[in-house]
């Protein structure tokens, strides 16, 4: 016999998260705008081509901010008839979209350190511009270490992978002040070096984001689920004998799971229904994330005197 309760329905503890992790995106959203707006007016105003450029860069950002609002809001929707599972997935691909644009991120800024390294554009230096890139550099700094603790305690991929994404804005801009440091001690040479190292780490944090969200589509069970804490858990409810072959995937804050529990061969088929669902409530407890745990009942070997607990397969 196999049993397992409802999945969480939104409106619940998750549909909570969500709507919490949509407003951080919405808040770190209107910051960008206005750090972009920012460097594009001081940028106009000082005549810097290269903080105009930053601008743009940082109004790209906010683009990830828009495909997490909208990833979110598409995979809060409930089952339906074609998606039976839940459309939880279209998070994940919303954060491989966020992965993908650091990867262009890291493309361009390669490709323009590459430029000025054959042909080589002093950058524009004011005291308007260094001090506009400084503020800015804080504002990013503090955006993205929000964004990164909030994405943690809501333990939503999406916002670790935005913050991800805003955190390169910091680097692009730490990288535009190395080269008015090197331009200012005499090493012009030394720019494009640095925004190629810059290129170089944005890429890096790209394919982890990538990595990251392929390892949750394909199922892998790289997800905390403690082997000590289920044996425990299951083992300590009144009635089970054993366990085996639990299993375990999806994302931190929507793990989906499967374990057989062994019971008494001779009890009615109400008290194993019962020792299931108790079994699965009580494991829905212990471990954060958990949204769904299908448990499959089993009769314990009447031959064997020791409990089956083999956590995994």
């Amino acid at each position: 016999m196999e049993d397992g309760l409802t999945r969480q329905e939104p409106g619940g503890e998750r549909a909570d998260a969500q709507i919490q992790v949509r407003r951080v995106l919405i808040i770190v959203l209107v910051l960008n705008l206005a750090v972009a707006l920012a460097k594009a007016i001081f940028g106009l105003i000082a005549g810097s081509a290269s903080m105009v450029a930053d601008a743009v860069h940082s109004g790209f950002d906010s683009f990830s901010n828009v495909v997490g609002i909208t990833a979110l809001h598409f995979a809060g929707k409930p089952p339906d008839r074609g998606h039976p599972y839940g459309h939880g997935k279209i998070e994940t691909l919303g954060t491989q979209v966020i992965g993908g644009m650091l990867l262009l991120t890291a493309a361009g800024i390669i490709y323009e350190g590459v430029l000025r390294l054959v042909e080589p554009v002093p950058p524009d230096i004011t005291a308007v511009t260094v001090f506009v890139m400084l503020g800015t550099l804080v504002v990013n700094i503090c955006v993205s270490t929000y964004e990164k603790r909030k994405g943690q305690d809501y333990r939503s991929q999406i916002l670790i992978a935005d913050s991800q994404h805003t955190r390169s804005d910091v680097f692009v801009s730490l990288s535009v002040l190395g080269g008015f440091l090197v331009v200012g001690l005499g090493y012009p040479q030394a720019d494009p070096i640095i925004a190629l190292g810059i290129g170089l780490l944005i890429a890096r944090m790209g394919f982890r984001v990538l990595y990251e969200a392929a390892e949750v589509l394909t199922d892998t069970m790289n997800i905390p689920c403690d082997p000590e804490l289920i044996r425990t858990v299951v083992m300590e409810t009144p009635g089970v004998t054993g366990y085996h072959e639990f299993r375990c995937r999806g994302k931190p804050d929507e793990i989906l799971a499967d374990i057989h529990i062994t019971v008494d061969p001779v009890i009615p088929v109400l008290r194993a229904h019962e020792i299931s669902a108790e079994v699965e409530r009580r494991l829905k407890d212990a471990v954060p994330g958990l949204a769904e745990v299908v448990v499959h009942i089993e009769p314990s070997d009447p031959t064997s005197s020791r409990p089956s607990s083999r956590p995994f397969r």
